[in-house]
């Protein structure tokens, strides 16, 4: 009887130490009917991963690519307008240099030789100084004739003209200076007023 009770228990012990296929199917996910993945599933499986990678890399990509356009115009900026405060000392050196040379009696015929010696040197150096600031992006502009535009010019003055169009600069004290195309400072201007409007 005993030995008939462990046969009994050592079959049962087999038994429950056998895998059962179907348990073993549906842990692994698999689709055959022996337990192992077909090979469509597992090509299928590895495009996926492979798509995904790619669409991460090329998000990455672009991000990147964004960073090194955003960081070499920022050291672009950097390098052209750190002199910014620079360019406004020196371009009120050479407004006054304008201011010289516009304080000297007008040209006329016979006129003193020391005069004319002073003007011409006056102008030489008036050129040579704004081909310097020119070649270094600061460029200046006398905006007499043009639209008053509050982003270039600051308005000095009003005054009724009929000779003029409402809203044009009739008169520039100083020019407009950029640096690279940045203003610099605006030019000091005098606006005219149409007649029109001055008699309203």
């Amino acid at each position: 009887m005993t030995t008939e009770n462990a046969q009994h228990d050592a079959q049962n012990s087999a038994q429950t130490e056998t895998p059962d296929p179907a348990a073993t199917e549906a842990a692994t996910g698999t689709t055959t009917e022996t337990g192992a993945q077909t090979p469509e599933a597992r090509i299928a499986e590895l495009e996926a991963q492979v798509e995904e990678f790619r669409d991460k890399w090329m998000r990455s990509e672009a991000e990147m690519q964004n960073y090194r356009t955003r960081a070499k115009r920022e050291v672009e900026d950097a390098r052209q307008y750190a002199v910014q405060k620079f360019a406004r000392d020196v371009v009120e050196a050479a407004e006054n240099l304008q201011r010289g040379l516009a304080s000297l009696p007008a040209k006329v015929d016979g006129e003193e030789g020391l005069v004319a010696k002073l003007r011409e040197g006056f102008e030489s150096t008036e050129r040579s100084f704004l081909g310097i600031l020119e070649r270094n992006g600061i460029t200046c502009q006398h905006p007499v004739g043009e639209v008053f535009d509050a982003n270039l010019h600051q308005a000095m003055a009003e005054q009724p003209s009929d000779e003029h169009q409402d809203g044009t600069v009739m008169q520039a004290w100083t020019p407009t200076w950029t640096l690279h195309g940045r203003l610099l400072k605006p030019a000091m201007v005098v606006v005219a007023k149409g007649g029109n409007k001055a008699a309203e």
